[in-house]
């Protein structure tokens, strides 16, 4: 599978078949690349998916850049997006530093930054590096928003959404995720952007879908958003098989003589009866 270009990506909008999944791993980036996805996500849910925070605020630039670089290694041909964490992008020259890390040294294709900071969108595009926006529920200022709620349920918060996602889009942002929005809000959000929408709990009328990888196959338990469908039980499988190999070492069922080496017993003939 080719890697998606920016106009190919582009290409995407009205056809609401643009798949993003994230992917924080060399095995997980390249599991997502062989069974064809169209976009990865570095995101900052790293944090709380693989690194135990509590929230998305604390993980760094640092992290986000070693699992960029894991991600790209395991997945060379897809378009790979990596977030700006939080306060990367406090003012355009700290978000133009940040995203030329991650670009150069972990190898990303775009970079995506929450709210509407049009400046930065714009210092970034004009210096060559594609954006993807992100409004609705934006995570790293969930506190602000007063917690992981739905977004633009009043006439004056979605007025200001579609504000926000027209302005981002103005400013040259290839996509805009539309996070925790009412689906009759982000529809209308997609019908009157020119690039393509990308939705995480914001019904089936955008452009695309993105989902938590730890969501989907069912391995992160400390809660369970309403817009994830879980197609695998993948914690109470690895449970069990966890489990099935501590049984097996604890009854001297594993190793095997199949798990094990032979050599030529001769070889330690001299050695019984040495003292060490």
């Amino acid at each position: 599978m080719a890697k998606l270009t920016i106009p190919e990506l582009k290409s995407r909008k009205g056809r609401g078949s643009l798949v993003m999944l994230t992917a924080y791993d060399y095995p997980t980036a390249k599991l997502a690349a062989e069974a064809g996805v169209d976009v990865l996500l570095v995101g900052d849910s790293l944090g709380m998916v693989v690194l135990g925070y509590d929230s998305t605020v604390p993980v760094t630039l640092e992290e986000v850049l070693h699992h960029t670089k894991a991600a790209r290694r395991g997945a060379p041909g897809v378009h790979l997006v990596a977030d700006l964490p939080f306060l990367a992008d406090a003012t355009p020259e700290r978000a133009l530093a940040a995203a030329e890390r991650l670009v150069k040294e972990g190898g990303a294709d775009s970079v995506k930054l929450e709210g509407a900071k049009l400046e930065a969108v714009r210092v970034l595009v004009a210096a060559g590096v594609p954006v993807l926006g992100h409004v609705g529920l934006t995570p790293q200022t969930a506190s602000s928003l007063g917690g992981y709620k739905v977004q633009g349920k009043t006439p004056e918060a979605a007025e200001r959404l579609l504000a926000d996602a027209l302005a981002l889009a103005d400013a040259g942002v290839w996509g805009v995720v539309l996070e925790m929005v009412p689906a009759p809000l982000a529809a209308l959000v997609t019908e009157r952007l020119s690039v393509p929408t990308v939705g995480i709990g914001a019904g089936a009328a955008t452009d695309g879908q993105v989902l938590v990888f730890h969501d989907l196959i069912g391995v992160f338990d400390r809660f369970k958003p309403k817009f994830v469908r879980r197609y695998l039980e993948g914690g109470a499988l690895i449970r069990e098989a966890i489990a099935a190999y501590a049984a097996d070492v604890r009854s001297g069922a594993f190793p095997a003589d199949e798990h094990g080496f032979a050599m030529d017993e001769s070889a330690l003939e001299g050695l019984y009866g040495k003292e060490s």
